[in-house]
């Protein structure tokens, strides 16, 4: 399981947070080839924003591979519906995280063209989620995932848990 989750987060995560970045950051004649940028406020606003991002993004990879048996790639998806953790206020928490993180590259960095890239990068989602992700999800879970899609939003997390009708 280790060497799965290991290439799911280099090919995933660090496409987006690293690879891309690092490629726009690049493209308009930024760091990491004159020198970090950004002051103490930027700094301190960047870790604020990256660190729960990260630890939300551990903790969601760890419901992926304990509870759900798979990893967050589509090639290798969780087997079992997870629904717990975070998933219990927001179905979409990783890509939360993930978007939480580029907006802290971007302030650091001063960067609208990465803060643009979340842009994007948010847009490409939804519509992967809407179009491809959810009705999959429909067909590998059936019911479980229908309640679950109605009960919990996809971005703006909800102030109660959810409750799965079993555990109700």
């Amino acid at each position: 399981m280790f060497w799965r989750v290991t290439k799911t987060v280099l090919i995933l995560p660090g496409t987006v947070l690293v690879y891309v970045p690092l490629l726009i950051h690049y493209l308009t004649g930024g760091w990491p080839f004159g020198g970090p940028v950004g002051g103490v406020v930027a700094w301190s606003v960047a870790v604020i924003l990256a660190v729960p991002a990260l630890a939300l993004a551990a903790t969601t990879m760890r419901l992926f591979v304990d509870q759900g048996k798979g990893t967050p790639a589509p090639w290798d998806p969780p087997t079992k519906l997870v629904v717990s953790g975070p998933y219990r206020y927001v179905r979409n928490p990783m890509l939360t995280s993930v978007m939480v993180f580029i907006i802290a590259e971007a302030t650091v960095l001063n960067s609208l063209a990465l803060l643009g890239w979340a842009v994007v990068f948010f847009g490409l989602n939804t519509v992967y989620f809407i179009f491809s992700e959810e009705p999959a999800l429909e067909r590998r879970f059936g019911s479980v995932y229908l309640h679950y899609k109605v009960a919990v939003p996809r971005w703006v997390p909800n102030l109660r848990p959810y409750q799965a009708p079993d555990s109700a």
